[in-house]
């Protein structure tokens, strides 16, 4: 056990590091799936064990990898396009800085991917709506800012594209790529101001390993899917992540 704690950060126990690798196999599984839920599910357990300075990009890090895992098993299903929209809208999301993500509470923040998420999902739909070009990019442009300070924007992304006439797999391949590039953009932005990822590397490798066995089970899952399977759990799925984050930024507000 101490040749095992001797290859992980000072700050995070044997027990703690086993508990984030254990989850990364089921998050994967779950999120390669259904397109999303375990990114979040990783990141309160992540939370939960490690150092708060650490959570979010530990936690980009570790999806970076999940979604190329998952892009790289389902690329073929990729719908290009939308993808490098948001991802230009993305690359100027985070060199805004996000000023405004800064000076406004964490609580609101995540009150308000819920509450999005939710009027996308069951609120009344507009006449003749359909994402295009400047959805893509705008859903780029704030995604990019808010990942840098709560890191699970993925819902914002899956709410987009459910909004679409897509079919499962190009939902799932289309945004594991748009959160490939998204969580690069994020661990290059924390790596130029400082944040120590050697000392996790090990960590890392594991939780990457893990995840991908995961993803590997979770794509053939959802290739043997019915669409409406699919459908019916992808709202399932995305409707208890909202309500996750409306009841933390509510439990925030409370105690802050």
């Amino acid at each position: 056990m101490e040749n095992l704690a001797q290859f992980l950060p000072e700050a995070v126990p044997l027990w703690a590091a086993a508990l984030v690798v254990f989850s990364s196999f089921f998050t994967g599984a779950i999120t390669a799936a259904f397109g999303l839920g375990g990114g979040l599910a990783l990141l309160a357990v992540m939370s939960a064990v490690f150092p708060a300075a650490a959570v979010v990009p530990v936690h980009g890090a570790a999806q970076a990898g999940a979604n190329a895992g998952r892009f790289y098993l389902q690329r073929k299903e990729v719908v290009w396009p939308i993808v490098l929209w948001f991802s230009l809208g993305g690359l100027i999301g985070a060199a805004i800085g996000g000023r405004l993500a800064v000076e406004t509470p964490v609580w609101l923040l995540r009150g308000g991917v819920g509450a999005f998420v939710i009027w996308t999902l069951w609120g009344p739909k507009l006449k003749s709506f359909a994402p295009g070009t400047k959805t893509y990019f705008a859903v780029g442009v704030v995604t990019g800012v808010l990942t840098m300070f709560f890191s699970a924007t993925g819902p914002i992304v899956a709410a987009m594209l459910s909004a679409t006439a897509l079919g499962r797999l190009n939902i799932v391949a289309t945004h594991a790529a748009a959160m490939v590039i998204q969580h690069i953009v994020k661990i290059t932005a924390f790596g130029l101001l400082g944040f120590a990822y050697g000392e996790w590397a090990w960590l890392l490798g594991a939780i990457l390993i893990s995840g991908f066995a995961g993803t590997y089970v979770g794509t053939h899952y959802l290739r043997a899917m019915p669409e409406e399977t699919f459908r019916r759990g992808f709202r399932l799925i995305l409707s208890v992540v909202a309500v996750y984050l409306i009841a933390a930024a509510l439990m925030e507000l409370r105690t802050g």
